[in-house]
């Protein structure tokens, strides 16, 4: 039974026992799976310093967690069609949960790398299957996806927190440990729990599940090429600053490892708060215009990073910063508005696909720049790559007034 999420079609009980228990459920596994990735940044520090890597060593780690993430979207949507969501996200939790146990006891650093990966898999391999049994479940699926998502965001202020408080006195062992216990009990709320839903398309062959010009048919118009292109320079910079975002505090301001993971806990709670409203303001004054100013803070904020000196300066370059990694759900709007009907799902897997894919590279580039040519010049990549976004988002504000609209791909 499909139901409205801000209204019941029967009793109390049903209505909670049937489409919130999925909501909650959900919501729970996208915190646990979001702060297993989250909590690795600010241990970086501590990870160096008894493995004895360097910055590039891990970032190329993290970028492995990434590149697994991007691999897996289109995948798990559609062994989610083929098999059923429930038993895939099932799947990607034990996976997460694994991985991330691994990562916590890696008795060498290419332990800890191929655990990366692994925590990569599974965290990619739960958000589209989650994202299906919440169709399924419920009419008002736009708000409904603004609920789930709400778990990966609060995830992205706890892991920091948890961090400053956990691994100072325990170690970043422990710190990592505590995600895969979060997981281990979302998966046990999932088996205990019905959450089954008919699979779509039980007796279609993979083969026709997984078409490779479908990529190449979406990203090469030019509405997706432009959204694309900025996208996967937004993704660059925020996962490089979710790796690196702790240790450039501690070295380049002087914060605490504690210290620093507050900030950085700010930063996670700047952005889900500003989420929500870049999307209403994008409904309001346009994508472009919005994203446009939010280029702009990105510049600034990540700007005063690598040029200011002071705790002050820090910390409202760091809520700029924050605020500006709110632009992806407004690119995300974007790339929606340009694919007919009949193609946003798959238009969007294939986007989405390409954008993490290519943005996971991000820290391994960021982190053997800062190894190179240090920190200012790391952090002065990800404010170039804000301009960038800037520049092309004022060409096609030109080139909108000056041409046609494009139709629907």
């Amino acid at each position: 039974m499909r139901t409205n999420w801000i209204g019941a079609e029967s009793g109390p009980r049903e209505y909670w026992r049937a489409p919130y228990t999925v909501l909650s459920l959900c919501v729970g596994a996208y915190f646990a799976v979001r702060f297993s990735q989250v909590v690795v940044g600010p241990v970086v520090p501590l990870v160096i310093g008894e493995f004895g890597v360097s910055r590039a060593e891990i970032g190329i780690a993290l970028t492995g967690m990434w590149v697994g993430y991007a691999l897996v979207q289109l995948p798990s949507g559609a062994f989610a069609d083929r098999y059923g969501a429930r038993r895939i996200v099932l799947v990607a939790l034990t996976i997460s949960a694994g991985a991330t146990f691994v990562l916590a006891g890696s008795p060498t650093f290419l332990a800890f790398g191929i655990a990366t990966v692994g925590l990569g898999i599974g965290a990619g391999a739960y958000y589209n299957p989650a994202t299906a049994l919440l169709t399924r479940e419920f009419d008002g699926i736009g708000g409904v996806i603004g609920v789930h998502r709400i778990g990966g965001q609060v995830a992205g202020v706890a892991a920091p927190i948890a961090a400053a408080i956990v691994s100072v006195r325990y170690g970043w062992r422990a710190t990592v440990a505590v995600g895969a216990v979060l997981a281990v009990v979302v998966v046990g709320l999932f088996v205990r729990t019905h959450t089954g839903a008919p699979r779509r398309n039980p007796e279609t062959p993979l083969r026709k599940l997984f078409d490779p010009a479908t990529l190449l048919r979406v990203v090469t118009r030019p509405h997706a090429r432009s959204t694309t292109f900025m996208m996967t320079l937004v993704e660059f910079v925020g996962l490089a600053a979710m790796a690196f975002l702790p240790i450039f505090l501690v070295e380049q301001y002087g914060f605490s490892i504690a210290g620093a993971n507050v900030l950085f806990a700010v930063f996670f709670a700047v952005s889900a708060i500003c989420q929500p409203l870049s999307g209403w303001l994008s409904d309001r004054i346009g994508r472009d215009s919005t994203a446009a100013l939010l280029a702009l803070a990105g510049l600034l904020g990540y700007s005063a990073l690598v040029v200011g000196g002071s705790v002050l300066v820090a910390v409202a370059a760091v809520v700029l910063a924050g605020g500006a990694l709110s632009t992806t759900p407004v690119l995300q709007a974007r790339m929606m508005d340009g694919l007919s009907g009949t193609n946003r799902g798959r238009g969007f897997g294939s986007f989405r696909t390409l954008y993490l894919l290519v943005g996971s590279t991000g820290t391994a580039i960021v982190g053997t720049t800062a190894d190179v040519a240090g920190w200012s010049a790391a952090f002065g990549l990800l404010a170039t790559l804000w301009g960038v976004v800037l520049l092309s988002l004022v060409a096609l504000r030109s080139n909108h007034k000056t041409g046609p609209m494009l139709p629907k791909q």
